[in-house]
């Protein structure tokens, strides 16, 4: 099934947009404005670089956060890669009925995709992986 994803993006859990993204921006890495989730109870901010992976930083809101158990046990670091898929539907169902993913929720709108689907799965032996509907 991975071989029609597409690479989007590295996420990055950290406490501090601001923090974490004046690294990047040093190194020659442009933000996005950082955009509030309130489904997700988080804070996103996309940094980018030609010919460089695309990175997202996710800050949580606050203590219901969906990212605050991975902040505390990892601190600052990568924590999934996102991939863009033609059916968000299609692929989920794949990976969860055929692969034995396990999902964190079913496809939901994200405000920093534009309102696009996302849906975040899991597996032991890949870690946490974003699909986002093309």
């Amino acid at each position: 099934m991975l071989d029609c994803f597409k690479f989007h993006h590295i996420g990055y859990v950290t406490d501090s947009i601001t923090g974490t993204s004046s690294i990047y921006i040093q190194a020659g890495y442009q933000a996005s404005s950082i955009i509030e989730d309130s489904i997700q109870r988080v804070k996103i901010c996309f940094l980018t670089k030609l010919d460089c992976p695309k990175i997202e930083l996710v800050e949580p809101i606050d203590e219901r956060s969906s990212v605050n158990k991975i902040l505390k046990r990892n601190g600052v670091s990568p924590y999934h890669i996102c991939y863009e898929v033609d059916d968000i539907n299609v692929a989920f169902n794949e990976l969860v009925e055929a692969q034995g993913y396990i999902p964190l929720f079913r496809p939901v709108e994200a405000a920093a995709m534009n309102d696009r689907l996302i849906c975040y799965l899991y597996k032991e032996t890949i870690g946490f992986i974003e699909l986002v509907n093309r």
